[in-house]
């Protein structure tokens, strides 16, 4: 078994595709808990419930050697945020850019050109943490440490989640998301 501290090769991850506001891989917001474990084809993950009432899951994956990606359910009980994680989660590609364990300081670039070429350059926003991120995305493109360097960590969300999506105080992405570093 490799260590847990370990950062997966692009090779390794799965790899899942990214529809803005619709889904991330296998998984469609709107999903309950249980059609996300069949879609994941994955063991009963750890659960818990967050501060402001819904419920958040960590999944180990496959491939995985640790948590590969924490989800979020709205009161609802439906999927309304999905985390994955820099070290050990699928790589999820948007029109073919990577957005999974990178040096954030190359994917800035890069997702800034990917914004103009959608038109939408006066989207991207930056969190008080300093991550980039697009509401009419669903996204924001955080940071979790690896040893001694910064990934990107993204975050998706629902459409009914992504209005103030950079906003750590006032958006709709969960506390606990924000708290995670390592």
């Amino acid at each position: 078994m490799k260590p847990i501290g370990l950062v997966l090769g692009d090779t390794e991850r799965l790899q899942w595709d990214f529809t803005p506001l619709v889904s991330a891989g296998p998984l469609r917001f709107g999903m309950s808990h249980d059609e996300v474990i069949a879609a994941l084809d994955a063991d009963p993950p750890s659960t818990g419930p967050c501060r402001w009432g819904g419920r958040l899951a960590w999944f180990r994956l496959p491939t995985s050697y640790g948590h590969a990606l924490t989800t979020y359910y709205a009161e609802s009980g439906r999927l309304s945020c999905i985390a994955v994680d820099a070290l050990h989660g699928p790589q999820v590609t948007m029109d073919g850019l990577r957005l999974v364990g990178r040096v954030p300081s190359e994917l800035v670039d890069l997702f800034v050109d990917h914004m103009q070429l959608r038109g939408l350059p006066e989207a991207v926003r930056c969190s008080q943490y300093g991550d980039l991120g697009a509401d009419e995305l669903g996204l924001v493109l955080r940071a979790q440490r690896a040893g001694d360097i910064l990934l990107t960590r993204p975050v998706f969300v629902a459409r009914e989640w992504a209005d103030r999506v950079c906003d750590v105080t006032e958006g709709y992405v969960p506390d606990e998301e924000w708290q995670v570093y390592c």
